[in-house]
């Protein structure tokens, strides 16, 4: 009970503000329906802020511009236009005569003659200290119980309005994710189809070119084995080189396929590995990786989560000045969340490289989310939810 008290006067001043908010741009929400036809993207930039509004009330996150029809922008704006002054002057007229009420009722006797309780309709007269201490302390309570009680409930209820007529219905949605799974899966098949022809490239040009030369030197060697037991030691050394050589370059290409570390370590180890051989000072928060309950991760999720930390911290080296990094991953449900902040200049973009362009089409493939926020000045925080239930 005393938490629901404690909580109730900050609601109170942020619905109280909200409709307050509302009316006073009334007008520009009115003035907004023939821009509508003129200017659609000035109207659903307007749309955009007032959902953003309605969202901080409910305490939703923030889901970005308005990317609904104009005929629900529209119903939006007619919806606003006339809803928002009409709340709008009820919390007026609540919170503005508790408020005058609670000056004008202790200081009736310096007041005019005929002076009545409040300022915001007839009021109660203030004829006497019995008056004052009867009705005027009545009148404050009903107010300050109106505004209470309807303020809240108005404010939440013209929130809850404004998210339902500007959001996207359940049918634009599914259309919505279809385009972008559909989107999302030719990027991996062009992805996994550059990744296959690099595979086959660095096999061709690097093993197989050693292999072949292994092969010719050992060929060398068995023809003058019994003639030049010099040049057979010369043959048989450089190809025991050109061997140890071939391996490092076939363990390399099968890191870029799947890190042998996760197999031996798990994504734990392997990120801790991660961490102690950056260049930069870093911060790991592994929550609960280490634990029997993840041993489900897939292997591809495993992969994508590895590559990921390892190009943020490339990247935070590479263009934020070698600043302090934080890494925290961890499993929320059938989710691994993912989290890389460095504290360094800022204003990164993904097209101006291919690390974070990398990161996102790795995500994107296995039907993950990425967010990048990098503001000018720092910090810069890479967010990666992938799925990761059975």
């Amino acid at each position: 009970m005393n938490h629901h008290q404690a909580e109730r006067p900050a609601g109170v001043w942020r619905a109280l503000g909200y409709l307050l908010g509302g009316l006073a741009t009334a007008p520009a929400t009115l003035l907004a329906l023939p821009v509508l036809v003129v200017a659609p993207r000035t109207a659903h930039a307007w749309a955009s802020r007032h959902r953003r509004r309605a969202e901080r009330l409910l305490r939703s996150p923030d889901p970005g511009p308005v990317r609904v029809g104009a005929w629900r922008v529209l119903g939006w704006l007619c919806a606003s236009a006339l809803s928002a002054p009409a709340f709008g002057l009820v919390a007026v007229v609540c919170a503005g005569n508790a408020v005058t009420t609670a000056v004008t009722v202790p200081l009736w006797w310096a007041l005019p003659a005929g002076t009545r309780a409040g300022g915001f309709g007839p009021g109660v007269p203030l004829t006497g200290w019995g008056t004052a201490l009867t009705l005027g302390t009545a009148q404050f309570l009903v107010f300050a119980a109106l505004t209470a009680r309807l303020v809240p409930l108005l404010a939440h209820l013209h929130a809850r309005t404004c998210v339902a007529l500007l959001s996207p219905s359940a049918a634009e949605r599914l259309a919505r994710r279809v385009a972008t799974l559909t989107e999302t899966r030719a990027g991996a098949v062009n992805a996994h189809g550059l990744e296959l022809r690099r595979i086959e490239r660095d096999l061709h040009d690097g093993t197989q070119a050693r292999l072949v030369a292994i092969a010719l030197r050992l060929g060398l060697a068995r023809e003058v084995q019994d003639r030049d037991p010099v040049l057979l030691a010369r043959l048989l050394a450089e190809a025991h080189e050109g061997t140890e050589e071939a391996m490092t370059e076939l363990r390399a290409v099968i890191r870029t396929i799947y890190p042998p570390i996760l197999a031996d370590r798990g994504l734990a180890g392997a990120l801790t590995a991660l961490g102690a051989r950056s260049t930069i000072a870093t911060t790991l928060d592994l929550d609960a990786l280490g634990t029997d309950t993840l041993d489900t991760i897939p292997a591809a999720v495993e992969t994508v989560a590895y590559f990921t930390v390892a190009e943020a911290l490339a990247n935070a080296a590479k263009h934020s000045r070698g600043p302090p990094t934080t890494v925290r991953v961890a499993r929320e449900g059938d989710r691994l969340s993912i989290g890389v902040t460095d504290d360094g200049v800022g204003g990164a973009d993904e097209t101006r490289g291919t690390g974070l362009a990398g990161i996102r089409h790795r995500v994107l493939a296995l039907d993950g989310t990425v967010h990048l926020h990098s503001p000018g000045g720092g910090p810069t925080t890479i967010t990666v939810s992938l799925p990761c239930g059975s």
